[in-house]
């Protein structure tokens, strides 16, 4: 289900980008496709790195840095992505059809995860703002992930162990 949700939104944001390109006499270019396929083949936020990364190893396609840049500043204009600044650390994520939701932020390992945004949340999303136009929100929780607080409690206990033992 989920493939076919992340299909429909790559056709989608092909379409748009195909429509923009056209319209202002820009090359359809190899590279262009291969980003915008890479960021919605991604499975959770990803950093320009993260990007190059996964186009050398899973798509055999290296984009220069620069190129990747001028083309997601491309796909921010589309509102094809979206960019976020977590922890320091720049992040994109497709935004077709991605739509309300909330980041839960790891303040330990910096893991970003997305649950949708509650229902009584529908009234934020349906404010009225003055000289502006929302389109969708995203929330930001910082706390601990369930990996990392595992992890901590081992530590603890490791450490009051030792303290016990010198007693």
């Amino acid at each position: 289900m989920r493939e076919k949700v992340k299909k429909e939104a790559l056709n989608a944001a092909k379409g748009q980008l195909d429509s923009y390109l056209e319209m202002n006499n820009h090359r359809k270019t190899p590279e262009r496709y291969a980003v915008l396929e890479a960021v919605y083949g991604l499975s959770a936020h990803f950093t320009i790195e993260e990007l190059g990364e996964y186009l050398i190893k899973e798509k055999d396609f290296p984009v220069s840095r620069p190129t990747l840049y001028n083309t997601l500043r491309l796909f921010m204009q589309l509102r094809l992505v979206v960019r976020h600044n977590i922890q320091g650390k720049t992040r994109y994520e497709p935004c077709y059809a991605t739509g309300n939701h909330i980041h839960q932020v790891c303040t330990s390992c910096g893991r970003v995860t997305e649950i949708p945004s509650l229902p009584e949340m529908t009234d934020f999303a349906q404010m009225k703002f003055k000289r502006f136009r929302p389109d969708n929100f995203a929330v930001y929780i910082y706390g601990i992930c369930s990996k990392c607080q595992a992890q901590l409690t081992r530590q603890k206990r490791i450490t009051d162990k030792k303290q016990n033992k010198k007693s």
